[in-house]
C-alpha cells in the first residue's frame, strides 16, 4: 500500500476493518476519474476495529466507531486527505458499537453488544466533546433463543428530514424512533417487525417516505412507509432475498436504494451474493441475485453509479457498474483490504 497521500481534487473513498482479524485499520483511496476503480493510498491504524465510517456533511471530518468490548468513537480530520486522529478516542459507554450516525450536532452510536445507542456531543470545529452527553438502553427480546435473549442494536441514522433518528435492532425485532432531548436520546416511538426476523439495517427510499429493513435471521427485506410529519414506521410487506431457502443461515448485511429510486440492493453474507429488487408502489420485486466478488458481504455503499461492497472474509472491496435499466450489477474489479467492513465516499 502506498504510504501519504493528499487529496488534489479527486474523489476519494475511506474504507474501515477489523484490526483483531488482521485489517490495517482506516485506509484512504483514490477513485479513478470518470469510472469507479480504487487504488489504495495510506492506511491508519490509530484506533482498534474501525469498522464503521460516517462523514461531516462538509466531508473535512470522518468519525468512527471502535468495535471492541469497552467501546468507542474517534474523529479523524480528512481535509489534507491523510486521516489525522482529532483528539483521544472517546468511550461510548456501550460495549460493541457497530454503526454511526451524525445527528442534531451529534454522532450517535448503536452499541450492539449491550443494545443501546449512545450521543456524543460535537463541537463547532466538528472534533468530540470529552464524554457522552447521553444513552438510551433499549429494552426487550425475541424468540430467537441463541441471537435475541436482550436487545442488539445494530444501526442508527437520521431520517431524512432530519428530525428524527431511528435505530434498528435485531435483538428486540424493532425500530425505534428517537429525538434528543438536553443531549439525551429519547424514544419516541417503537415500530414492530415480525418476531424472529432480526432487522439488521434500514434505508430509505429517495422519496423520503418509504424505508426499507433488511433482516438478518431471516433472508428477507421488510417494506415500511415512513411518516417524517409524526416520526411513525408503518411495516406494508416483507419480501424475499433468496431464490430458495438457504441451507444454513443466511446472514443478510447491508441494504442501499439506489438514487433514482428504482431499485434497492442487498447482500446476503451466507450465499455470497447481491439480490437485486426493483421497487413498487409500496412494495418490492425480487429480479436477481448476482456474486458479491469476495466472501462474506458485509456492507454496501452507492456511488456516482457504482456499487461497492466490503467482502469481509475474502478481506477486498469490489465494485460494480450498475445498469441503469435493469438495476443489475456487473463486476468491475476490487482490491485487497484485510477484514474490510465498511467503505464511504466523498
Amino acid at each position: 500500500m502506498v504510504q501519504g497521500g493528499d487529496r488534489a481534487g479527486g474523489r476519494q473513498a475511506f474504507i474501515g476493518s477489523f484490526t483483531a482479524a488482521g485489517g490495517p485499520g482506516l485506509v484512504t483511496a483514490e477513485v479513478a476519474p470518470g469510472g469507479g476503480a480504487l487504488t489504495l493510498v495510506s492506511a491508519v491504524n490509530d484506533v482498534p476495529d474501525p469498522s464503521y465510517l460516517a462523514l461531516s456533511p462538509d466531508g473535512d471530518m470522518l468519525y468512527a466507531v471502535s468495535e471492541t468490548a469497552e467501546g468507542a468513537v474517534a474523529a479523524f480530520r480528512v481535509d489534507g486527505g491523510r486521516p489525522e486522529l482529532a483528539g483521544p478516542p472517546v468511550p461510548v459507554d456501550g460495549s460493541g458499537p457497530t454503526h454511526l450516525g451524525l445527528y442534531a450536532g451529534h454522532v450517535l452510536t448503536a452499541n450492539y453488544g449491550c443494545g443501546s445507542v449512545t450521543a456524543v456531543p460535537l463541537r463547532p470545529d466538528g472534533t468530540l466533546a470529552a464524554k457522552p452527553s447521553g444513552r438510551l438502553q433499549h429494552t426487550g427480546s425475541g424468540p430467537h433463543d441463541r441471537r435475541q435473549r436482550g436487545p442488539h442494536a445494530h444501526q442508527v441514522q437520521p431520517d431524512p428530514s432530519g428530525r428524527w433518528a431511528v435505530s434498528v435492532d435485531l435483538g428486540t425485532d424493532s425500530v425505534r424512533v428517537c429525538t434528543l432531548e438536553a443531549g439525551t436520546p429519547t424514544l419516541r416511538r417503537e415500530c414492530a417487525l415480525r418476531p424472529g426476523s432480526g432487522p439488521r439495517h434500514l434505508a430509505f427510499h429517495p422519496d423520503g417516505e418509504h424505508a426499507y429493513v433488511v433482516n438478518e435471521l431471516t433472508p428477507t427485506v421488510t417494506v415500511c412507509r415512513w411518516d417524517a410529519a409524526n416520526g411513525s414506521l408503518k411495516p406494508l410487506s416483507e419480501v424475499p432475498l433468496l431464490p430458495g431457502a438457504p441451507a444454513g443461515d443466511a446472514y443478510p448485511s447491508g441494504i442501499v436504494a439506489s438514487p433514482d429510486g428504482r431499485f434497492v440492493w442487498a447482500a446476503t453474507r451466507g450465499e455470497d451474493v447481491l439480490s437485486v429488487l426493483a421497487v413498487e408502489p409500496d412494495g418490492l420485486r425480487p429480479l436477481a441475485t448476482v456474486p458479491c466478488g469476495g466472501h462474506w458481504p458485509r456492507a454496501l455503499a452507492e456511488h456516482d453509479g457504482f456499487l461497492y461492497v466490503a467482502n469481509e472474509r475474502s478481506g477486498d472491496v469490489s465494485w460494480f457498474t450498475v445498469d441503469q435499466a435493469t438495476g443489475l450489477p456487473r463486476y468491475d474489479g476490487s482490491v485487497q483490504v484485510a477484514a474490510a467492513s465498511c467503505v464511504v465516499f466523498r
